[in-house]
């Protein structure tokens, strides 16, 4: 079965850009999570034109497959929780902090606490479990996005402070794969078994999990 079965990706595509482009751009990939969700990965091209409100040339325009639409999707739903107040908050006060570790252990709480109540990217990460066998290129899609553009608040908190002279960061991409393994992954891994990590356990391993980022990229 090819993941292409909606028709052939135009030859020619010139990526859209400016406001009214990027209001397209939400629009598809608000639409394209919904059904993603709710019939799965074998949605059709059209349905998700028709829920976007906008023409199927429209979403190839943007997105050139099906495949980098559903990594889209799934990248946007891995940011979201540090899209919420208390996490932009969390972060945005890492550069401004006068005792880092306890900035630190207030982002690392907001973060967790994002990701244990979000459904829908939990759905969303089943969802990715299921196809991935059928889809091998949603693999290969995925690769192309590195943790920094998955994560570029995290990111630009680390580079910030690294230019501050607070962290000594060589390597941004593995410390952010670092981080996202020590406070988030536990939570994924026992999620995806269906076993829930007590507010004891995670609150454990939260702190144990900054004061060994920090121990390791603290100057």
């Amino acid at each position: 079965m090819s993941a292409k079965s909606d028709g052939a990706e135009p030859t020619a595509r010139t990526l859209p850009t400016g406001a009214r482009a990027e209001r397209k751009r939400e629009a598809i990939v608000t639409a394209a999570r919904t059904l993603f969700l709710r019939d799965g990965f074998g949605v059709g091209m059209d349905a998700i034109a028709a829920e976007a409100g906008v023409s199927k040339v429209t979403v190839y325009n943007h997105f050139g497959s099906k495949e980098a639409l559903f990594t889209a999707v799934i990248a946007g739903a891995l940011d979201e929780p540090l899209g919420a107040s208390s996490s932009v908050a969390a972060l945005d006060g890492l550069t401004r902090a006068d005792d880092l570790r306890e900035a630190f252990l207030s982002a690392a709480r907001a973060w967790v606490d994002a990701v244990r109540t979000d459904q829908d990217m939990n759905a969303l990460r089943q969802l990715v479990a299921r196809e991935i066998h059928r889809f091998p290129s949603l693999g290969k899609a995925w690769e192309h996005h590195g943790p920094e553009s998955h994560h570029p608040a995290v990111a630009g908190a680390l580079r910030e402070l690294a230019e501050q002279g607070r962290l000594a960061v060589p390597d941004t991409e593995a410390a952010v794969i670092q981080l996202y393994s020590l406070l988030v992954f536990p939570h994924l891994v026992f999620g995806s078994y269906g076993t829930d990590i007590s507010d004891d356990l995670t609150e454990r391993l939260i702190v144990a999990g900054v004061d060994m980022f920090l121990g390791y990229y603290a100057v």
